[in-house]
C-alpha cells in the first residue's frame, strides 16, 4: 500500500511538473521592464554569468541581457552597445517603435531576432545572443553576438585517411556548418534547425539537400525526432536509439557517424540526411547501409585495383576478428583431425599444458584484452603506452612461458584483435560477437558456429531502416552497383550515374 502511494505521488508531481513546464512555455514578456528582469534573475536564480546592463535608449529605460562567456565582447561593444546608447532620433516614438527604429536604422547585425516569450528569449541568451528589452514593449529584440571559445580544426583522430581533408568537426555546430557548406556550393543544399532535450535545450541541425533527399524519408525522421523524450543530449550518439527502428535487435546500426566533414558531405550528396548535434564534432547520417561500413574516402583518392584489394581485405578482417576464435575453438575442442599433422601435435600440446579447458582460456585472454583496451584508452597517451608494454610482457612471452595460456591461442586472439581495428565503426558489434561465438564453438562445435553465423546473416538482411534494406544493394541484388561494393571501378565508370537513396527499393 505504501509503495502505491509513493508512486502515485511521484506521477501527481510529474503531472504537476509538466503543466508548470507548459505554463513557463506559453509565458509572454510582459509590459513592464521590471518585471521582465525580476522574471529573468528568479529563472536565473541569480546565476553568476548572467549579466543585465541597464541603458538609457532614446530617453527610454532598457536593458541589455547577456551570458558571461557566450558572446563576443568587442563585437558586442562596437555592433551594439556604442550605436544603440548613441542612438538618436526626432521623432517621438512608442517604445515599440523605438524598438523596430534601433533594429532597422542603428544596428547593422544580420542576426535579428523579434522575441515574445521567455522560452524563446531564455534559449537564445543561453545561445550567445544580446537580448535588448524596452519599458513598456512587450516584445524583445535577439542579437547574434556569439562569440564563445571552441577547439580548432584538427584532424580526427578515430578517422584518420591518408589522402584527402585534414579537417574534422569540431563542438561548435555553426562552424560545422561552414566545413559542410565549403565542400557543397549548392544552393539546393539546406541547413534546418530545431532543439531536442527537455532540459538542454541542445540545438540539432538536418543538412540535405533538396530534390535528391527522399521526402519520405526526411519526414519520418523529423517524426522519429520529434518523439524524443530525452532530458539531456550531451552526445550525438544519445539520439541513435530514437533513429533505429521499432523492435529491432540487431547487433548493427543503421545509423552511420562520422567525424569527417567529406564523408558527411559524400553521403549527403547521395540523398542521405546528416545531422549535426551542437556540442559535439560526430555528425550522424541516415539512412546508413552495411557495406558503408567498409568504404573510406581513401578508397577513392587510390588507384581502383589497389582500393579493391583493400576492401577486400576488409571484408576479410570482418569475417576473422567475428568467426576465428569461434571456429578455432569449435574445431580443436570437437573436430581436431581437420588440421593437418604436424599443425595439430603442436596444438594439442599447447592445450595439454594449459591448467584451463580451450574456451575459457579463450575467454580469459579476450578479456584481458578487453581490459588493456581500455585501460589504453583511459589513461594519459605517455601511461597508455606503458600499459601496452607491460600488456605485451605479461600476456605475450611471460605467460606462455609461465604455461598458463597457449601460444597458438595467443596467436589466433592477436590476430583476431588486429583485424578488429581495421574497420574501427564496427568494433562494439564484433567485439560481443566474437564472445557469442567462442561459447558456441566451445558448447556445440562447428554445427552452432555455422547455425549462428547463419541466423546472424538472416537478422542482417532482414534489417530496414527508414524504409532502406540494410545490405543493398546485395539484397535485393542491383548487378550495377556491384561496381562499388564487390570492386572498387575507376572514377570514369563511378561518374557516369550516382546511386541515390530514392533509386533505391524501400
Amino acid at each position: 500500500m505504501r509503495d502505491f502511494l509513493n508512486k502515485l505521488m511521484y506521477k501527481y508531481k510529474s503531472a504537476q511538473s509538466k503543466i508548470q513546464d507548459e505554463k513557463e512555455k506559453k509565458q509572454v514578456l510582459s509590459n513592464s521592464l521590471e518585471k521582465n528582469l525580476g522574471y529573468f534573475k528568479k529563472s536565473f536564480d541569480e546565476s553568476a554569468d548572467l549579466t543585465i546592463k541597464p541603458v538609457k535608449i532614446l530617453n527610454t529605460n532598457a536593458a541589455i541581457v547577456t551570458m558571461e562567456g557566450m558572446i563576443n565582447k568587442e563585437t558586442f561593444a562596437t555592433s551594439v552597445m556604442n550605436p544603440i546608447v548613441y542612438a538618436f532620433s526626432e521623432e517621438k516614438l512608442s517604445s515599440e517603435e523605438k524598438l523596430e527604429y534601433i533594429k532597422s536604422n542603428i544596428l547593422t547585425i544580420s542576426e535579428q531576432i523579434d522575441v515574445l516569450t521567455f522560452e524563446d528569449a531564455f534559449k537564445l541568451v543561453m545561445s550567445g545572443f544580446a537580448l535588448l528589452l524596452f519599458d513598456e514593449c512587450k516584445k524583445a529584440l535577439a542579437i547574434g553576438v556569439q562569440g564563445f571559445n571552441f577547439r580548432s580544426i584538427a584532424e580526427p583522430e578515430t578517422e584518420v585517411m591518408q589522402k584527402g581533408s585534414k579537417e574534422g568537426f569540431v563542438e561548435a555546430i555553426r562552424i560545422n556548418l561552414t566545413l559542410i557548406r565549403r565542400r557543397i556550393k549548392n544552393p539546393k543544399l539546406k541547413f534546418e534547425f530545431s532543439s531536442v532535450g527537455e532540459s538542454s535545450k541542445t540545438d540539432i541541425c538536418l543538412c540535405y539537400i533538396n530534390g535528391t533527399v527522399s521526402k519520405k524519408i526526411l519526414a519520418e525522421l523529423k517524426r522519429r525526432l520529434a518523439k524524443i523524450d530525452l532530458k539531456n543530449v550531451l552526445a550525438a550518439e544519445y539520439l541513435m536509439p530514437y533513429l533505429e527502428e521499432e523492435g529491432d535487435l540487431s547487433f548493427f546500426s543503421g545509423v552511420g557517424y562520422s567525424e569527417r566533414p567529406d564523408t558527411v558531405c559524400g553521403k549527403i550528396s547521395e540523398g542521405r540526411i546528416a545531422i549535426l548535434v551542437d556540442g559535439t564534432p560526430t555528425a550522424l547520417i541516415v539512412p546508413y547501409l552495411f557495406v558503408e561500413y567498409f568504404q573510406t574516402i581513401d578508397d577513392y583518392a587510390e588507384r581502383p585495383y589497389f582500393a579493391t584489394l583493400t576492401r577486400w581485405l576488409k571484408y576479410l578482417s570482418f569475417l576473422i576478428s567475428t568467426l576465428l576464435p569461434g571456429l578455432y575453438v569449435a574445431l580443436a575442442v570437437f573436430n581436431p583431425e581437420v588440421f593437418p599433422d604436424r599443425l595439430i601435435s603442436k596444438i594439442a600440446y599447447a592445450i595439454a599444458g594449459t591448467p584451463f579447458p580451450l574456451m575459457l582460456e579463450t575467454l580469459i585472454i579476450h578479456f584481458i584484452y578487453e581490459i588493456m583496451r581500455e585501460a589504453g584508452l583511459r589513461l594519459p597517451r605517455p601511461l597508455g603506452h606503458a600499459v601496452s608494454i607491460v600488456g605485451g610482457l605479461v600476456i605475450g612471452e611471460t605467460a606462455v612461458n609461465a604455461g598458463l595460456i597457449g601460444a597458438p591461442t595467443l596467436m589466433v586472439v592477436a590476430l583476431t584483435a588486429i583485424s578488429s581495428y581495421v574497420i574501427p565503426n564496427l568494433y562494439e558489434p564484433t567485439a560481443i560477437l566474437r564472445l557469442v561465438f567462442i561459447l558456441i564453438g566451445g558448447i556445440l562445435g562447428i554445427w552452432g558456429v555455422m547455425l549462428l553465423f547463419s541466423v546472424l546473416i538472416v537478422n542482417i538482411c532482414a534489417k530496414s531502416n527508414f524504409g532502406i534494406p540494410f545490405v543493398a544493394p546485395i539484397a535485393p541484388f542491383n548487378f550495377y552497383s556491384m561496381r562499388d561494393v564487390v570492386m572498387r571501378a575507376g572514377w570514369k565508370t563511378l561518374s557516369k550515374k550516382t546511386e541515390d537513396v530514392q533509386n533505391m527499393p524501400h
